[in-house]
C-alpha cells in the first residue's frame, strides 16, 4: 500500500497522538519505548515524544524479545508503543508477542502498551494494559502546544553495542542534534524543495532517526518511507521504488549495495533511474567495487556519492564530501565537515602526519550533536570514549587512516565490535547468548570479511560434553544459530561455527582473538604461537582435526 501525508496531516497525527500519549500519564522526561515496523506512525510516535518532552527509545524491530527487555528496563520505561506486526520479506514479524513475552519476564516499569493495527493477524491482549493505537488517539485534540525544555534536555536514547556487557544507551540532547541534523543534511545532501528524498534505514538506528524521522522533516523536505526488504518480490525492488515516486536522492548501506550489485545489471537496467542526482552510502566503508558499480550503474555516471562516516554517537555526519565542492575517491569518506576537528593519532595522543599511517580516529573539539552521556552511567561514557587519551580526545573506536591528499580511509574497528550489514553487535553479546545456552561451555566470537555483508560472524564454541567427531554437528549449529537468534536477534546470528577441546588462550588465560580472527579469515598463522596453553588445538580450530 501506498500512502501520501502532507505536513499538515503529520502535524495533526503528531498532536493527537501527543494528546494521547499525555492522556496516559506520559510527561516531560518520562521514557517511552518504541518496537515498530517502518510506517509513518513511527516517525509520528518519535516526533510526539519530542513535542511533549518525552524522551524515546527506539528497538529495531529485528531484535528479540529479550533484547527489548534489557532496554525497556535499562531505560526505565513508563510505555511501550509496538504493533501487532511488521511486513519483512512476504512474512509478518511478530512485534507484540515478543513485547508481550518481554514485558512478562520483566520491565516493572512500564505501565502500558500501545499497539498500532498494521497486519491485523490476532495478538494476545491484556485489556488493563494493552490500548489500540486508533483507540487512543480517537477524539484527541489536533493541536497540542509544544512542551519547552533546555537545549540539553535527553531528546532520545539510542542502544549500541558495546565490546563488553549490556547494550549501552547513547544519549542524544535535543538542541545540538537537530543542529547537526539539519546543517548535515543542507551540506551533505544539497537539499532542496524539489528533491524526493529517500534514506532506507530503519528507524531502529541512528540512521533512520537522523536521515528519516528528524532531520528531513527538520528542513521540510519531502522524503520516502518504505517497510519491507530490498530482494522481495526481486532485486529490482529498491530501482522500482525510485523509478515509481522519482526520487532524487538515495541513501543507503555499502551492504544493500553489493547484495544488489550480486543480482546483477538487469533488475537496475529494466527501470528509469534519471531523477536520481545524487547517491549516498553509510553504515561502513564502501569497497571500491561496489563504489563503481554504484557510480556506473545506478548513478548512470553522472551523480556524486556521498560516502558518509558517523556513528550514534556522533548523532550526524562527520567525514563526507560536499557534493560539487569536495572531490570523492572511491572507498574514501573524504575530510571532515566544517566544524569537525577530526584526527588520526598515535598511542600517545600524537597526530600521525605521515600519509598512510594507520593510526586511532579522533575528534579533537566538541561538536553539537555528540553523545552527552551513557544513559545511567557517566564512568562506562568515560571508560568507552575518553578514557584511552586520558579525557582529551573523543575515541572513535575505528581505525583509519589519511592518505597523500588528507583524504580519511576508514580501516576497521579498535575493539571487539562487529559490524554486520552496517549493524554492530559486541562479540560479548553473542558469546554471553552462545554460553547461556546448557550445552555449550565456552564461546569466543570474531569477524571475518564477507562479500555482502561486510563482516560475518565466526564462532569457535566448546561444549560441555563431548566435541562431535571431526568437529562437525550440523543439527547443534543450526540449534545454537537459532538460539543466538532467540536471545539477541537474527542479525546476530553465527554465519560459520567450529567446536574444539578448548579455545586458544595465553598461559594468563587470556583469548588469543588475533590468532581466532586469523583462523577465520582463513589466512597463514604467523604469529607466535609458543604462548598458548594448548598448540595441539589450532588443527581442530582451523577445522582439520
Amino acid at each position: 500500500d501506498t500512502r501520501h501525508i502532507s505536513y499538515s496531516e503529520l502535524h495533526r497525527d503528531v498532536c493527537q497522538f501527543a494528546n494521547g500519549l499525555k492522556s496516559l500519564g506520559v510527561g516531560v522526561g518520562d521514557r517511552v519505548i518504541l518496537y515498530m515496523p517502518m510506517t509513518p506512525e513511527a516517525v509520528v510516535a518519535m516526533q510526539a515524544c519530542a513535542r511533549i518532552g518525552a524522551t524515546h527509545s527506539v528497538v529495531f524491530g529485528g531484535f528479540s524479545a529479550e533484547s527489548l527487555k534489557d532496554r525497556i528496563e535499562n531505560a526505565g520505561a513508563k510505555v511501550v508503543i509496538t504493533a501487532d506486526g511488521a511486513h519483512r520479506g512476504g512474512k509478518i514479524v511478530e512485534l507484540k508477542s515478543a513485547t508481550d513475552e518481554a514485558l512478562n519476564s520483566g520491565c516493572a516499569s512500564a505501565e502500558k502498551v500501545i499497539v498500532l493495527k498494521r497486519t491485523g493477524h490476532d495478538v494476545n491482549f491484556t485489556d488493563s494494559r494493552d490500548i489500540w493505537w486508533h483507540e487512543l488517539v480517537e477524539g484527541q485534540e489536533s493541536t497540542c502546544e509544544p512542551e519547552w525544555v533546555g537545549s540539553e534536555h535527553p531528546l532520545f536514547l539510542l542502544y549500541t553495542s558495546g565490546s563488553t556487557g549490556k547494550p549501552k544507551g547513547v544519549q542524544h540532547s535535543s538542541a545540538g542534534y537537530l543542529l547537526n541534523a539539519i546543517t548535515s543534511m543542507k551540506w551533505v545532501f544539497d537539499i532542496n524543495d524539489t528533491d524526493i528524498f529517500w534514506c532506507t534505514a530503519d528507524v531502529g538506528w541512528i540512521t533512520g532517526h537522523t536521515y528519516v524521522a528528524f532531520g528531513p522533516l527538520a528542513v521540510g523536505a519531502t522524503m520516502l518511507m518504505y517497510e519491507g526488504a530490498p530482494t522481495v518480490p526481486d532485486a529490482g525492488r529498491f530501482w522500482k521504488i525510485c523509478e515509481d515516486h522519482k526520487v532524487t536522492i538515495f541513501y543507503t548501506a555499502p551492504t544493500a549495495i553489493r547484495a544488489l550489485m550480486k543480482a546483477g545489471d538487469d533488475f537496475p537496467n529494466q527501470y528509469d533511474l534519471s531523477s536520481i542526482r545524487l547517491l549516498g552510502t553509510v553504515g561502513e566503508p564502501i569497497n571500491p567495487e561496489a563504489w563503481m558499480w554504484y557510480h556506473k550503474i545506478i548513478g548512470g555516471e553522472r551523480c556524486p556519492i556521498v560516502d558518509t562516516w558517523w556513528q550514534t554517537e556522533t548523532g550526524a555526519h562527520m567525514l563526507a564530501p560536499v557534493p560539487g565542492a569536495v572531490a570523492t575517491k572511491p572507498g574514501s569518506c573524504t575530510l571532515p565537515l566544517p566544524g569537525i576537528a577530526a584526527d588520526i593519532v598515535d598511542a600517545e595522543g600524537n597526530s600521525i602526519t605521515e600519509p598512510n599511517q594507520g593510526g586511532v580516529l579522533v575528534i579533537r573539539k566538541p561538536w553539537p550533536s555528540m553523545i552527552r552521556t551513557v544513559w545511567g552511567d557517566d564512568q562506562r561514557y568515560y571508560d568507552t570514549y575518553w578514557e584511552m587519551f586520558d579525557g582529551k580526545l573523543y575515541v572513535a573506536g575505528d581505525n583509519a587512516r589519511r592518505d597523500e591528499d588528507g583524504y580519511f580511509w576508514i580501516m576497521g574497528r579498535i575493539d571487539d565490535v562487529l559490524n554486520v550489514s552496517g549493524h554492530r553487535l559486541g562479540t560479548m553479546e553473542v558469546e554471553s547468548a552462545l554460553v547461556a545456552h546448557p550445552k555449550v561451555a565456552e564461546a569466543a566470537v570474531v569477524g571475518r570479511p564477507h562479500d555482502v555483508k561486510g563482516e560475518s560472524i565466526f564462532a569457535f564454541v566448546v561444549l560441555r560434553g563431548e566435541r562431535p567427531a571431526d568437529g562437525i554437528d550440523e543439527a547443534l549449529t543450526a540449534e545454537l544459530r537459532d538460539w543466538v537468534a532467540k536471545q539477541i536477534g537474527p542479525i546476530a546470528k553465527p554465519d560459520d561455527m567450529r567446536f574444539s577441546d578448548n579455545l586458544p588462550k595465553t598461559r594468563s588465560g587470556k583469548i588469543m582473538r588475533r590468532l581466532l580472527r586469523t583462523i577465520a579469515a582463513g589466512e597463514e598463522i604467523t604469529q607466535d604461537t609458543s604462548t598458548l596453553e594448548n598448540e595441539a588445538i589450532i588443527l581442530q580450530l582451523q577445522g582439520k582435526a
